[in-house]
């Protein structure tokens, strides 16, 4: 069955169940568009007839997945997204998406395709459960602008089930530990870096945007207005608002950067307070490689840099400080978020309520 319409046509395929609107493009070529209805193969003909008459030349179906990401990249997230994101797309595709899938024709890119290469990113074993999560959830995302835009007939990565979530367990620093390594980093030119992460809980990105003109070492308190950007290395404004945050210093911060900001000979024209001694931005992996060292060199248990933010959250609530205090800190979206992660339940905890309930029960 056929439907014929000025410029173009739909017609039906009963051996593949799906509806093909012909037309000629911008190119002075015939076209073909598969929809698997015939309402949204009469809608994509109309789209297909308003982009010709307005010289707009369809999508090749030669073009490769490869060249399709590098435009989608260009076209579209680096017009919408902040940098930090992009960058982070950029890399993902560049690394991961490309190699796997890049030769291959948009136009016939298969989900079988798509499984495998989650499959052999999945079985490298130098990848987190995350890390393949993202890649599935980039390559989800293009495809869907692909989708939109009518280069291709459907978005295959959602016909492929997603890498399982990582549950990551959490490693915070006991308070013995806590105080073995400031004993170990006095002196240590990263030593406030590593008192002001355990004393307040910011992200690794948001204390190394830190600048002077953040922080009032009279009053104790600092805001957090930026992050660092993983790939930029430049400061960028916090994703969310509740990012954004004033926070009271622990005196024991206070006094780490007081002594930070005198042996600190000339403040570099970026302002930040933690650099490298030629005074640019620190990198993200060098810092939390210099913490291992410094972990290991003290007889300590390797920690990430993001877990003495754990530990942050998890001495603070051993403390009795309550969730949504402890989540404001952190700069979480909403409190269930906190409670989602730092939900466990600790000895230290378990000792206190058991003291608090023998002080009722002996009332």
């Amino acid at each position: 069955m056929t439907r014929r319409t000025t410029g173009g046509s739909v017609r039906h395929h009963a051996t593949r169940d799906l509806w093909e609107a012909r037309y000629v493009g911008a190119d002075g070529r015939r076209h073909s568009l598969y929809r698997s209805t015939e309402k949204a193969a009469q809608e994509a003909l109309r789209h297909a007839l308003s982009d010709a008459d307005n010289g707009i030349r369809p999508v090749s179906q030669q073009l490769t997945v490869a060249a399709f990401l590098d435009d989608w990249l260009t076209a579209s997230v680096r017009q919408r997204v902040r940098s930090r994101t992009a960058d982070s797309y950029a890399n993902t595709v560049r690394l991961y998406i490309v190699p796997a899938l890049g030769r291959f024709p948009l136009a016939k890119l298969q989900p079988q395709h798509v499984g495998r290469m989650l499959a052999d990113l999945s079985a490298r074993g130098d990848l987190s459960p995350t890390t393949v999560r993202y890649v599935y959830s980039v390559l989800r995302t293009a495809l869907g602008y692909a989708l939109r835009q009518g280069a291709v007939v459907r978005n295959v990565a959602t016909l492929v089930d997603p890498p399982p979530r990582s549950q990551p367990e959490m490693q915070p620093l006991t308070r013995e530990q806590v105080r073995m390594l400031l004993t170990g980093v006095r002196g240590d030119p990263r030593e406030a870096l590593y008192v002001a992460a355990l004393g307040t809980g910011l992200r690794q990105g948001e204390l190394l945007a830190l600048r002077w003109s953040d922080v009032d070492l009279i009053r104790g308190d600092l805001t957090v207005r930026h992050t660092l950007g993983r790939f930029t290395r430049q400061p960028e404004p916090t994703k969310t608002p509740r990012s954004r945050r004033t926070l009271r210093l622990p005196q024991q911060v206070v006094m780490a950067l007081t002594a930070h900001r005198e042996r600190q000979a000339v403040v570099p024209l970026s302002g930040l307070i933690f650099t490298t001694s030629a005074g640019t931005p620190l990198h993200q992996t060098n810092v939390t490689l210099g913490l291992q060292r410094t972990l290991r060199r003290l007889g300590l248990p390797q920690r990430r840099f993001h877990d003495l933010r754990h530990t942050f959250a998890t001495l603070a609530l051993e403390a009795g400080e309550g969730l949504d205090a402890v989540s404001r800190a952190l700069g979480h979206t909403s409190v269930a978020t906190t409670a989602d992660i730092y939900g466990h339940w600790t000895p230290v905890m378990a000792q206190r309520l058991a003291d608090r309930m023998d002080a009722v029960l002996s009332g």
